[in-house]
């Protein structure tokens, strides 16, 4: 496969112990990647000093916490973080939530 072309499929996956992730590409200007939590699994809050992140809802909701406010994402839905803002989120739905996550600068 060529390395300017990735499928979503091929980056979802699962770990008992915390939220899977999958990186799809890398360079010193993003990190584009795949964050799978399980139902009830949680990224704890958290920011990136100067580095937006954005989160795409591939599958799945959940609640995020991007700064003081508490927003339910669903499939579909994009949320984002600018840098210096404490984010995270945890699975509140019965299935997997799958998130396409950029992070930028990255490096």
């Amino acid at each position: 496969m060529s390395e300017s072309i990735q499928h979503i499929s091929d980056h979802l996956g699962a770990r008992a112990d915390k939220g899977f992730k999958s990186t799809l590409f890398e360079t010193p200007r993003i990190l584009l990647g795949m964050n799978c939590l399980e139902p009830g699994q949680v990224q704890a809050p958290h920011d990136h000093g100067s580095q937006d992140k954005f989160y795409f809802v591939h599958e799945g909701e959940g609640a995020f916490l991007i700064g003081a406010e508490t927003i339910l994402g669903r499939a579909g839905d994009i949320l984002f973080a600018p840098a210096g803002v404490p984010h995270g989120v945890t699975n509140t739905g019965p299935s997997r939530l799958s998130l396409l996550v950029g992070i930028t600068p990255w490096k």
